[in-house]
């Protein structure tokens, strides 16, 4: 199948079934094929072709996802942009990627000023919530097209979406994902998450990352989308009763905000197939929480950009079984156990894979893996080593298949279910003319899973205050990747070679705790 066709068979089983939701209305299936069509035509009338990248900066809309239908319909290739990134970072996805075409909202107007001179292959924007200076408006752009869809090839390898993965350098690369992916993806999703009434989808994180992608699987079924601007717990738990949510994605970091909320047992829950959540654990205490006041639904995904979302998956019967029985309560420390069209095992540095209870870096086999990095051969042929993806992550495997994640890799800190690469910090905070060295890591922290944290050597002589720092990653990067606490100490623990030891450092904040991180 074309990641279309997800689209298309909601739209020929249930074509007056509430597609899209957002606080401007609702469109029906009937309403959104006729609009991408139109928006597909304007696209090739504007000189796009199968292959071309088409970036989207938005919160989450339903214009954002009609956008998004309409580029799939004509074959362009989505490049979803974070929100919450900087105009520097998402310039550099754009031009990375050769995107020609940009939507965008208003809102990010002053980040679309910085882009028409940073990004040269950039020559096509189209404002999604009204007129802008730069470009003309959604429905100015689709208007006086035809409703009739384009003509567009079954290409099962044909490339179709880009997502940002940010690799050991924090530069940003664009895991390239084609339809047999999609289709793959979709199979586990299908497998072992089933449908069992029609869904009703809640994009309430980044429509860029896992919320997006969750929505697709469900169009199939006739789905609703329901979007809305922010993971604010009320507004989640608002949205669930409401709208009679069945499958929505959120890290750990809302659960606990929403398990902790003054109103928490106002709302009606019992529609939830599945709370999925990633990034990080859930302790066996909040899940057991999280169950008693949602239901039996908690649902733990492992993925990557290169592996979409489903590596492992805990369902909502192995939540259940593990809090059943003392025996197993340690599987809720786990990632799930591999899906049923995946391979996972963990390999030696040598190649060599290793049997169960073993620790090894976490490798996957099958058709979901993406094909590469976009214009990035040497850093796909890196994570290819010995035919197997390698994902960078430690862990090991129980002899009931279990996966458990106990280190990293790479430095990559995960907090509150976003990215954080410390080498951008790290540059950021070398800068500063006091400082001597820096390692920037994640702490363990009961509400992020990962607090960013810089510990700092200062210059002999040298003085700045741990306020000015966090205020110059703040200036310098987004908000989210400022440290939230810094350290200082006389003096980093070092190699023969004079590398700052990360792992020794990380030793003093971890000590005790059953995960690496």
């Amino acid at each position: 199948m074309r990641l279309i066709d997800y689209f298309e068979r909601g739209h020929r089983y249930h074509p007056d079934r509430a597609c899209l939701v957002d606080a401007a209305g609702t469109l029906s299936y009937r309403e959104v094929a006729r609009r991408s069509h139109r928006t597909a035509n304007a696209l090739i009338a504007g000189g796009l072709v199968p292959g071309d990248r088409v970036a989207i900066l938005s919160a989450n809309s339903s214009r954002a996802f009609e956008a998004w239908i309409g580029a799939a319909r004509a074959g362009g290739v989505w490049v979803g942009l974070a929100a919450l990134a900087s105009p520097e970072e998402n310039a550099y996805v754009i031009d990375q990627r050769g995107a020609g075409w940009l939507f965008y909202e208003k809102s990010f107007a002053p980040a679309v000023a910085h882009f028409r001179t940073a990004c040269p292959a950039l020559r096509h924007l189209v404002c999604l919530d009204g007129e802008s200076a730069d470009a003309p408006s959604f429905e100015d752009f689709i208007a006086g097209h035809g409703d009739v869809a384009p003509e567009l090839a079954d290409e099962r390898d044909a490339v179709i979406s880009h997502f940002t993965s940010g690799g050991t350098t924090g530069r940003p690369k664009g895991a390239m994902w084609s339809n047999l992916i999609w289709e793959a993806w979709c199979a586990n999703v299908y497998a072992h998450l089933p449908v069992k009434k029609p869904p009703v989808h809640l994009v309430a994180t980044s429509m860029a990352h896992g919320a997006g992608v969750f929505a697709w699987p469900a169009m199939a079924f006739g789905g609703t989308t329901v979007c809305i601007q922010k993971a604010e717990p009320l507004a989640v738990m608002e949205a669930i009763d409401r709208y009679g949510v069945t499958h929505t994605f959120m890290p750990p970091t809302v659960i606990y905000m929403m398990l902790a909320h003054e109103r928490a047992r106002e709302f009606d829950y019992s529609t939830l197939d599945y709370f999925i959540y990633g990034g990080a654990p859930m302790s066996a205490d909040k899940v057991a929480e999280a169950i008693d006041l949602f239901g039996p639904c908690m649902t733990q995904i492992y993925g990557q950009a290169e592996c979409p979302c489903t590596i492992g998956i805990l369902t909502p019967a192995d939540h259940l079984d593990a809090l059943a029985d003392a025996a197993k309560r340690h599987r809720l420390l786990s990632c799930g156990r591999p899906p049923v069209f995946v391979e996972v095992e963990m390999m030696a540095d040598d190649g060599t894979l290793l049997p169960a209870g073993e620790w090894g870096e976490i490798v996957v086999r099958g058709t979901f893996v993406s094909l590469g990095y976009f214009a990035d051969p040497e850093a796909t042929a890196e994570i290819r080593a010995h035919g197997w993806h390698h994902t960078g992550d430690i862990g090991y495997k129980d002899e009931d298949g279990f996966v458990y994640i106990v280190d990293r890799k790479k430095d990559m800190i995960i907090s509150g279910g976003l990215n954080v690469f410390p080498i951008e910090i790290e540059r950021v905070i070398w800068s500063h003319p006091a400082v001597q060295d820096c390692a920037v890591i994640g702490v363990p922290d009961e509400k992020w899973g990962e607090a960013v944290k810089a510990v700092v050597e200062l210059k002999p002589g040298g003085d700045v205050s741990a306020d000015a720092l966090i205020g110059l990653c703040k200036r310098e990067l987004s908000a989210y990747k400022a440290p939230k606490t810094v350290e200082f100490w006389e003096e980093l623990p070092r190699s023969g070679v004079g590398k700052v030891l990360k792992r020794k450092v990380r030793e003093r904040f971890w000590a005790g705790h059953e995960r690496k991180i």
